[in-house]
C-alpha cells in the first residue's frame, strides 16, 4: 500500500501509520491535518478533472497547492494562519511520501519549497500602572505560596524576564545587595541562544527575593513549584 503514486493510498499511510502511529500527534492536530485535506483533496478533483480515487500523488503540483492556499483565503476568508496552518499539513504530507518514495523527491521538493506567508506583525500591548498593582494585589500574602506568587510576580514586572527564563533563574544568579538600599542589586538572566543579560533590581524584589530563598542552597532554583519543582513558571502562577 503506497508503494504506486495512488494519492488515496499516500493519504491513509500518512494519517494513519504515520500522524498516529509514528509520531504519536495530538488528535487537535490530526483533526488538522485531516481537515486540510478534506479541503485539498476535492479541490484537486475539480481541479483537474479527475475522480478522487483517480488522483495520483503528483497531481498535487505546487501550482494547485497556490491555487488552492489562494481559494482559500479569497473565497474561505481564512486568515494568513490558518493558510499557514493548511500549508504545514500538505507539506508534513509531501515530506512523508518524499521519505519513502524516491520517485517523488522531486515533486516533495517542490511541494515543500512553497513559502509560509507573512503576516502584520501582532501589535506589543502593555499593562497600565493600575493593572499590574491588580495583578499585585491577588496573591494571599498570609500564605507561602501567595508569597511565593508575589516575589514572582514582581520580580517578571522588575526584570521584564519571559516566565521561562524565569524558571530558570538560580539563587546564585542573584546578586543581593546587603544595604539594598544603598548598595546595587541584579540578577543573572539566559535568554534564548543562552544569551546572557544583568537586570537590577529594586529594593522591594530584593527584600522579598532575600525571604524566598533563606537558608537554601545556591544551586537550587529561585522559583519552586509546591512540589518542589523549577518549571512551575511555565504557568501562569496560582493567583
Amino acid at each position: 500500500m503506497g508503494n504506486d503514486g495512488t494519492l488515496g493510498a499516500w493519504v491513509a499511510r500518512f494519517l494513519l501509520e504515520h500522524l498516529r502511529s509514528e509520531r504519536n500527534l495530538a488528535q487537535n492536530t490530526q483533526h488538522s491535518y485531516r481537515d486540510t485535506l478534506v479541503l485539498l483533496i476535492p479541490f484537486a478533483s475539480r481541479t483537474t478533472n479527475r475522480l478522487v480515487e483517480d488522483l495520483q500523488v503528483v497531481d498535487i503540483s505546487a501550482e494547485l497547492v497556490r491555487s488552492f492556499l489562494k481559494n482559500i483565503e479569497e473565497a474561505r476568508g481564512c486568515s494568513i494562519t490558518t493558510r499557514n496552518q493548511r500549508l504545514a499539513a500538505i507539506r508534513a504530507l509531501a515530506g512523508f511520501v518524499g521519505q519513502r518514495s524516491p520517485e517523488h523527491i522531486q515533486w516533495c521538493g517542490q511541494i515543500r519549497n512553497i513559502p509560509f506567508k507573512k503576516g502584520a506583525k501582532a501589535e506589543v500591548t502593555y499593562l497600565e500602572k493600575h493593572e499590574i498593582d491588580a495583578l499585585l494585589s491577588a496573591p494571599d500574602l498570609n500564605t507561602a505560596q501567595g508569597c511565593r506568587d508575589h516575589a514572582l510576580l514582581l520580580f517578571l514586572y522588575n526584570t521584564g524576564a519571559r516566565a521561562d527564563e524565569a524558571a530558570h533563574v538560580t539563587i546564585a544568579d542573584l546578586n543581593l545587595a546587603h544595604a539594598s538600599r544603598r548598595d546595587h542589586s541584579s540578577t543573572k538572566i539566559r535568554g534564548k541562544g543562552n544569551k546572557l543579560r544583568h537586570c537590577p533590581l529594586w529594593p522591594q524584589t530584593v527584600s522579598e527575593l532575600s525571604i524566598l530563598i533563606r537558608d537554601r542552597a545556591n544551586t537550587e532554583h529561585v522559583f519552586l513549584s509546591p512540589l518542589n519543582e523549577p518549571h512551575l513558571v511555565a504557568r501562569r502562577p496560582s493567583i
